[in-house]
């Protein structure tokens, strides 16, 4: 913005052409200068933490690859046995199992699992015969057993699981690993989405980087189609170099005018990193050169389009990881319009086994395959939905399910030094309540950034006043599941 003489020749007093700096800097005795250089203040010291890119300690992990299993697996049909469900099956759960965190109702009843469970590997793992690939690599899995939530609704649940905050407006974890860590290929961006065509509850702020730089926020690559829009150039070589030096040139002109010059020097760096991405975003996508027996064994040639794609996703991680991108999550599709894949009310059997058939392949395959290639020690794979699921229905049919419920479900780690074949916390004979070491998401974020060597009470973004974390003022290290 600048302010302009309507007359260059009349009233001589009047002040000359400013920018917006100098309107704040001349009027009102100098305070909105002054506020406006605290806001400067903070951003500078914000970004000259950013450009350290140093970890706190020696890193135990370099990757991440986050499973997100929208809509809420049920705890109690995967890692969590539970026989007292099936032996007061139809019986009600009664007041005192009634809870504000889950849709529960002293006359609900309660309902087994329609899955039996068994111990797998030399661990002896539970793991239910609904993931039986998963259970194949059941001495790799570290199951926490006692995550506890804030709210049974998807949106907010998945704001919590992705950024620490229930109501959103904060950067997600892989903005904050981005922030904190850079990436180890500057033709990649550090955080990418591997999406399955839907956005899940909560919106794109589950993979945004809110007020950090905008060069945190997650890249998003399809699995349908083209993977990036615009990722093949429509010019020559030659004439793009010179449309982005243009480009750079009136951007930073802008910047000098501008109250602040973080957002403009963001795009700058997207256009650059969006030039480079041209030649290796298209290569790393590019399944095709992969051995066939590595495609089949993440499920590629499956004849279900879902699994096609999810398995295209999961091999792209990999693939993502090995060229140094630092944070990759993949989504789950959605196969009945549902945008949150695993939120079975009703059909529960039926839709938990097509939601396992089309991800637990390929899963397990990734965590395989990343062994295999010596990876898994320092790529840490997470597979977490935002809640679990009721062990009470309100009435046991062929076609029940069961609804949301954040007092007490599972999640799993595998690599990234955590301790395989394990699990950590209980829930009680029911599986409706936490009873031995109850987590929060902010135990797991401050966890893994541990692994990535980060202290995530050091790394911080000065907003608004005062430094902001991942983990806010909560959140501790689990060291009894690190190896």
């Amino acid at each position: 913005m600048k302010i302009l003489r309507k007359h260059a020749n009349c009233c001589p007093g009047h002040l000359p052409v400013v920018n917006r700096r100098g309107f704040l800097k001349n009027t009102s005795a100098g305070f909105g200068w002054l506020a406006l250089a605290g806001l400067l203040g903070e951003q500078t010291q914000a970004q000259a933490k950013a450009k350290e890119k140093r970890p706190h300690h020696a890193a135990k992990v370099k990757n991440v690859i986050f499973c997100f299993m929208d809509g809420g697996p049920s705890h109690v049909d995967t890692f969590d046995p539970k026989p007292a469900l099936k032996k007061h099956e139809g019986k009600p759960i009664g007041e005192g199992a009634v809870s504000k965190r889950s849709q529960s109702s002293a006359g609900r009843v309660w309902l087994g699992s329609p899955w039996k469970f068994q111990q797998r590997g030399e661990s002896g793992l539970w793991v239910s015969d609904l993931f039986p690939k998963l259970a194949s690599v059941a001495d790799e899995l570290c199951v926490v057993r006692s995550m506890v939530g804030e709210l049974p609704l998807h949106g907010q649940q998945n704001l919590l699981l992705h950024t620490g905050r229930i109501i959103g407006q904060a950067p997600s974890m892989g903005a904050w690993v981005s922030y904190g860590l850079g990436t180890e290929n500057r033709n990649l961006p550090a955080y990418v989405v591997l999406n399955n065509d839907w956005v899940p509850n909560g919106g794109l702020e589950n993979f945004g980087s809110s007020f950090l730089p905008a060069t945190h926020q997650a890249t998003m690559v399809r699995a349908k189609g083209i993977p990036v829009d615009n990722i093949k150039p429509g010019d020559p070589l030659a004439l793009q170099q010179r449309k982005l030096a243009l480009l750079a040139e009136q951007d930073r002109a802008f910047a000098v005018q501008a109250s602040t010059a973080s957002p403009i020097e963001s795009a700058i760096a997207n256009y650059e990193t969006a030039f480079r991405m041209q030649t290796l975003v298209p290569e790393v996508s590019d399944i095709s050169g992969e051995p066939l027996h590595i495609q089949r064994a993440y499920g590629v040639d499956s004849k279900d389009e879902h699994q096609h794609y999810y398995a295209t996703q999961a091999l792209r991680a990999r693939r993502l990881v090995e060229a140094g991108v630092r944070f990759v999550e993949i989504t789950c599709p959605s196969f009945d319009s549902n945008n949150s894949p695993w939120d079975q009310h009703g059909l529960l059997k039926k839709n938990h086994e097509k939601n396992a058939r089309i991800t637990e392949q390929s899963v397990a395959a990734l965590i395989t395959d990343l062994k295999l290639r010596g990876l898994l020690d320092e790529t840490l794979v997470v597979w977490a939905g935002e809640m679990g699921r009721t062990p009470h229905t309100p009435k046991v049919t062929p076609t029940c399910g069961r609804d949301h419920h954040v007092n007490g479900y599972s999640l799993f780690m595998a690599g990234g030094g955590f301790k395989g074949g394990t699990t950590f916390g209980e829930t009680d004979e029911f599986g409706n309540s936490v009873v031995i070491d109850p987590l929060s998401i902010h135990d797991i974020h401050a966890t893994i950034l541990h692994q990535l060597g980060v202290d995530h009470e050091a790394l911080t973004f000065r907003h608004g006043g005062r430094d902001h974390r991942l983990t806010d003022v909560h959140g501790h290290v689990i060291k009894d599941i690190l190896s």
